[in-house]
């Protein structure tokens, strides 16, 4: 019998890009921080640190080179002060600029992430939930120079940081990988098993050393592909001497609203499959919106329910506390 995969990480989607933004301060963010707790979250994974102009944190890289306005609240600072409170683990999530990589200006993608990863070190590396870092630009082929791109990012972040863990969340070229932007919910065609491990191979070793986890979103596929396609992750990853995590996503592709909270019955099976594909751990995108008991979409408390149960059944062990239904209190620890 496969032992039970858990969630034991979730991004934080701060700059809402295609999910909307639910406007939380300080005491929704803290109340969902302890929730994730209960559900034995343990590291936390800010999504991009950026976007194009919108911010995180007030970067002084970003205001002059990027012209980028300054947040009202330094969210980087709130949730490593939040991850201290409640024992997490903070990775640190690029700044994405949403034109230079994806035109294929490479290197000015890494010039100006460089100045982020130093300015951001030397203003929040002293926090201790500082734990690593991610680097948020997402791909599926092996394109242009993008492998360079994370191993040079990678190689940075942990000079500056004394080889701080780092992290990245590709996706698969599957049936499902369509634009956010049409009601058409699937493809004919993806990209084969074997040509996805012909394209990978050279990417995972150009990146070892560089890079430490490789987290695949596993939404792209249909599910009677994915097995197949979690085997060909791990074992490329176990080649080059990478660790797989997944990132099994808990919103659901399969409708034509984008995005909605995953039926659980699908959020089974893809952890049941990451289960039987030896995979270290799951981590997900993301709680906060589509699995938190306070998200704006009421299936999500009922989600996160359905996995509180699963998690109960079969002898893993929670605190009484965490056995509440969504409708119960919840007490933030001091």
């Amino acid at each position: 019998m496969t032992q039970k995969m858990r969630i034991r990480g979730t991004f934080l989607d701060e700059i809402s890009h295609d999910i909307p933004h639910q406007n939380w301060g300080r005491k929704e963010w803290d109340r969902d921080f302890a929730y994730m707790k209960e559900s034995g979250i343990d590291t936390v994974i800010l999504i991009r640190s950026g976007y194009g102009r919108w911010l995180t944190y007030p970067s002084e890289v970003l205001k002059t080179r990027e012209n980028a306005w300054s947040p009202p609240v330094d969210l980087v600072k709130m949730f490593l002060e939040l991850s201290e409170k409640y024992r997490m683990d903070f990775y640190f999530g690029l700044y994405d600029s949403g034109k230079y990589w994806v035109s294929g200006e490479y290197g000015k993608e890494s010039d100006i992430n460089r100045a982020v990863i130093d300015e951001v070190w030397e203003k929040y590396g002293h926090m201790g939930a500082f734990r690593g870092w991610y680097i948020s630009q997402e791909f599926s082929r092996k394109t242009g120079d993008i492998a360079s791109l994370l191993a040079g990012l990678g190689k940075h972040c942990k000079e500056v940081s004394g080889n701080l863990t780092t992290l990245i969340s590709p996706y698969i070229d599957g049936i499902k990988n369509i634009s956010q932007y049409s009601e058409i919910t699937a493809r004919s065609n993806g990209i084969t098993l074997s040509l996805h491990e012909q394209e990978w191979d050279p990417v995972m070793h150009a990146i070892q050393g560089a890079i430490d986890v490789v987290a695949f979103q596993d939404g792209h596929v249909s599910f009677e592909e994915l097995d197949g396609f979690l085997e060909v992750n791990k074992r490329l990853a176990d080649r080059y001497g990478i660790r797989s995590w997944t990132n099994t996503e808990t919103f659901d592709r399969d409708m034509p609203i984008k995005f909605m909270p995953i039926k659980w019955e699908k959020l089974l099976m893809k952890l049941e499959a990451a289960s039987r594909a030896g995979f270290e751990q799951a981590i997900t995108f993301e709680f906060s919106h589509f699995m938190s008991p306070q998200s704006a979409y009421l299936q999500a408390g009922h989600l996160y329910n359905r996995y509180m149960e699963y998690l109960s059944d079969e002898g893993i062990r929670l605190s009484s506390s965490a056995l509440r239904t969504v409708n119960d209190p919840i007490i933030s620890p001091e």
